[in-house]
């Protein structure tokens, strides 16, 4: 899959020497959906700011379909759609003309059938005369995405795009990302919410501390770093574990009726046979067994929290630190 959005040795020092982005080098991929995670001031809204434009690199390059985002700025610009964390929308006018003259702001003939069709799929056609003012957070949240749509950008970026929407909305606002991935456009969003991440990205960006700490297809990431548990649980609840357990990664719950065995899923072998074959021998008897694996929050939180996390092993790429973006 060839990339859409290339981004090479980039680098934001601002004024009274922050270094904000640190040689970033990451390849976006024409049509997925990579998501990038972390806290705030993690870097995440200063990588897009930069990539849109909004930010001036320091050093590096960023390409936008081969068209420098210097150079060619006109170029680059038209092929992105950018919906802002912050509700930036006029109170007084109206759905229909405040996306007609987004669309009119990027030189593209009025085309009122595309509009129609595109605040149809937002839910937005029966409000298309109402004054922003008169709308909901929610509603108000689509507007800015029918605005960076309006221009028919072949990539769109959704800074925290979920962010004070009800769950409802949230799941209905998913659909839309797929909708649109459906139809070709590549999609980077930044989240708080894990599950979000989860539910439709294909890729996952991973930033904490001025570091983009991975970048991983959400699958294999899931594979390489999450661990599984085997709960056993057993017929009689017993004090303290056998000695022959002491060498299994193994707790015991509190109530006694439950042993949990964590194991690597990277590892050569699980394990699971012999712990079975020790238990029988502690004369314990099993009544029940499952087993569970780790989310994308536990993968998240252990690479936040994880000083000795290994740079080779997790394929680090690059570095970020966000700050609040330039006003130019």
């Amino acid at each position: 899959m060839n990339s859409i959005v290339s981004i090479q040795n980039l680098s934001k020092v601002y004024e009274g020497g922050h270094q904000a982005l640190k040689e970033i080098n990451l390849e976006i991929k024409k049509g997925e959906i990579l998501a990038l995670l972390g806290p705030n001031g993690a870097g995440k809204t200063t990588l897009i700011s930069t990539i849109c434009g909004i930010v001036s690199p320091s050093s590096g390059t960023v390409k936008v379909n081969g068209h420098d985002i210097i150079k060619n700025y006109r170029d680059s610009r038209q092929m992105i759609g950018l919906v802002p964390q912050e509700l930036t929308l006029g109170a007084f006018e109206t759905v229909w003309n405040t996306i007609n003259f987004s669309r009119g702001l990027f030189g593209k003939k009025r085309d009122d059938a595309y509009l129609e069709k595109l605040l149809k799929e937002l839910s937005l056609w029966d409000k298309k005369t109402n004054e922003l003012r008169t709308l909901s957070g929610g509603m108000k949240r689509r507007v800015l995405i029918a605005k960076a749509l309006s221009h028919q950008p072949e990539i769109l970026f959704l800074d925290e795009p979920t962010a004070g929407v009800d769950v409802e909305l949230r799941k209905d606002m998913w659909n839309i990302v797929r909708r649109l991935r459906e139809s070709g456009v590549t999609i980077i969003l930044t989240t708080h919410y894990i599950e979000e991440a989860e539910e439709i990205a294909d890729r996952i960006g991973v930033i904490n501390n001025g570091e983009l700490l991975l970048i991983e297809d959400k699958k294999e990431l899931m594979h390489k770093l999450g661990q599984k548990q085997l709960i056993v649980e057993l017929k009689e609840p017993t004090e303290n574990l056998p000695n022959l357990l002491s060498k299994y990664n193994v707790s015991l719950s509190q109530d006694g009726a439950k042993i949990t065995y964590t194991y690597d899923t990277r590892g050569d072998g699980t394990g699971i046979t012999s712990l079975l074959q020790a238990i029988n021998e502690s004369g314990l008897v099993l009544k029940d067994m499952q087993t569970t694996q780790s989310s994308l929050e536990d993968i998240f939180v252990h690479l936040v929290h994880d000083d000795g996390f290994d740079q080779k092993e997790k394929n680090i790429d690059q570095t970020a630190k966000e700050e609040k973006p330039d006003a130019h």
